[in-house]
């Protein structure tokens, strides 16, 4: 017998003793270094009938591990060593015939779900799922997906140590099928963490607080389902308990609460967004949002636009159009909904509202698809400051995408007359307002910006579609005669009805910024501007420009006076 071959029938002796021990292998130190000696052994010797020698006791290990966790409580080498058997079966697994699958799978759900807020196991996984990060996504695509949410409470819980490794992780969480439930829980990392210190507070311990977790999902369970069960047989929106579901401090969420249970949960059930208006949440973010903030919330505030950049990266690259479309809608919801902060909640509408904007760019059909959504947000335009803001940039996409193009007549038109009603309501209220506000100069500014919006969006959709210009003269026509109109807006509106009138001009103008084959009398084609001289653009297109001239000569010198 060689000294090598000594060497690994000691550590297999030691498999082979602790397997007639009825203790927790993770609790003897021997068992680890042995598992991490022999699969060294195989590396280096790669050798089938090694390998068959050596699975059965390091599969017997894991089975036991595996056992005893719901009645152990032995800290991180639990998980350090399952970690390690896990990596002997995805390197040796094809030469035995052994589905790795369903080990990591148990791993995931019985030994991260209550170890991710111990570091070293944290630390330990982020390597694990980094240095199989290949293997892991060709051979079992959909385990990284399924086990988003516990993943999110690992780097929620550890960012700060793990802030690299995580960032290498993440586009492995997004698939097809947890493409829409990732967003809202992107969204409310910050609302998963109030929920993560409620049950540190509750155990005493931040390293349990996964047993915890695990304690309160049990325990909460038959209420979870009778709620779950109301919700669909009755209508009723689970965790509508009023006072009831709130704790006695009144700042925090009860454990019993539907939507608790569901920020902790670890597996994606394919829901992209559920209700989560209850008051307990509510009370519970509003002092979350009031009083001193965690190092961990700090990090968390700054976490979520970060990974919310990677999503979105990695949707206009990989994702199709279908699950972008699917999409749109649950940015519009969310936009208004987020964690009460306002910093936080800049950088995310900021983001919605850009990715929203280079979707509509990418693929301008969505604006005809989706003009039911899209109709209600810009009637929601009075509502608050965000709701605006959506708003206007909504009235910017259908005026510069004409509606969704040119082959969408009927979508056009409805969209065309949810701007008519927004821009006669704004009037309405303008000169209402006027009279009885003539002081208040951030209403008017804010009005006279969305009227300017709507002028200009009815002003590009009548240019696209051109069976709705009559329509667009006597809504522009309304703005202009109204006086009572901060006199920016009229002199839009003024700018407008005047280029209505040279077809050629107008489609330069408010005409699609993508190369079109229509083309009218006098139309200019931007793109050979390079090309051109000054000489060879209208000189009516010229007028109503404010300050000095920039040219030697007046336009009355060239434009003859009638």
């Amino acid at each position: 017998m060689t000294d090598q071959e000594g060497d690994w029938n000691f550590y297999l002796r030691i498999l082979s003793n602790s397997a007639r021990d009825s203790t927790d292998p993770a609790s003897d130190p021997s068992i680890l270094q042995s598992v991490k000696k022999l699969h060294g052994f195989c590396k280096l010797e790669n050798s089938d009938d090694l390998v068959a020698r050596i699975y059965p006791q390091i599969n017997k290990v894991f089975q036991r591990s595996v056992a005893s966790l719901s009645q152990s409580d032995s800290g991180s080498s639990k998980g350090l060593l399952l970690l390690a058997i896990l990596q002997f079966f995805l390197d040796f697994g094809d030469m035995v015939l052994h589905d790795a699958d369903p080990s990591l799978r148990t791993f995931f759900r019985s030994c991260l779900s209550r170890e991710f807020s111990d570091t070293d196991v944290a630390e330990a996984t982020c390597e694990f799922l980094i240095a199989n990060k290949r293997k892991l996504l060709a051979s079992f695509p959909n385990l990284l997906p399924q086990f988003f949410p516990l993943l999110l409470k690992l780097i929620a819980w550890n960012w700060e140590k793990l802030e690299k490794s995580f960032l290498k992780i993440f586009p492995g969480l997004i698939s097809p099928g947890s493409f829409l439930p990732l967003f809202p829980s992107i969204v409310d990392l910050p609302m998963l963490v109030v929920a993560l210190e409620k049950v540190e507070r509750s155990s005493g311990s931040g390293s349990r607080v996964g047993g915890g977790i695990a304690s309160i999902q049990k325990s909460a369970a038959p209420e979870m389902l009778l709620a779950l069960m109301d919700e669909a047989y009755t209508g009723s929106t689970i965790g509508d308990g009023g006072d009831d579901s709130e704790s006695e401090d009144n700042n925090t969420i009860d454990v019993a609460d539907p939507l608790f249970l569901e920020l902790l949960k670890d597996e994606n059930d394919g829901l992209a967004e559920r209700h989560r208006a209850t008051p307990a949440l509510s009370s519970a973010l509003q002092a979350a949002a009031s009083g001193p903030r965690s190092e961990r919330m700090k990090q968390t505030l700054k976490i979520a636009p970060r990974l919310l950049d990677v999503y979105f990266s990695v949707t206009l690259r990989d994702a199709n159009d279908s699950l972008i479309c699917a999409l749109i809608p649950l940015l519009m919801t969310r936009n208004a909904t987020m964690f009460p902060d306002k910093n936080f909640s800049h950088e995310i509408r900021r983001r919605l509202l850009e990715f929203v904007l280079a979707a509509f760019q990418r693929s301008p059909n969505f604006i005809a698809l989706l003009k039911k959504p899209i109709i209600d947000r810009l009637g929601e335009a009075y509502d608050d400051v965000a709701k605006r803001e959506l708003a206007l940039q909504l009235c910017w996409a259908i005026g510069e995408y004409g509606g969704g193009g040119e082959s969408h007549k009927e979508a056009a038109r409805e969209l065309f007359e949810s701007l008519e009603l927004l821009l006669y309501e704004n009037l309405s209220s303008s000169r209402l307002g006027l009279r009885q506000e003539s002081g208040n100069g951030s209403r008017r500014t804010t009005q006279s910006r969305l009227l300017c919006f709507v002028v200009t969006a009815i002003a590009k959709l009548a240019t696209y579609h051109r069976e709705l210009l009559p329509r667009a003269r006597v809504a522009l026509g309304k703005v202009v005669r109204s006086r009572i109109s901060d006199a920016r807006v009229w002199r839009r509106a003024h700018d407008y009805l005047g280029l209505m009138n040279e077809p050629g001009i107008c489609w330069s103008v408010l005409g699609p910024s993508r190369v079109s084959e229509k083309r009218f009398p006098g139309t200019v084609n931007w793109s050979e501007g390079g090309q051109k001289m000054v000489a060879h653009i209208p000189f009516h297109i010229l007028s109503e420009q404010g300050g000095p001239p920039f040219h030697d000569f007046a336009l009355s010198d060239v434009i003859p006076k009638n």
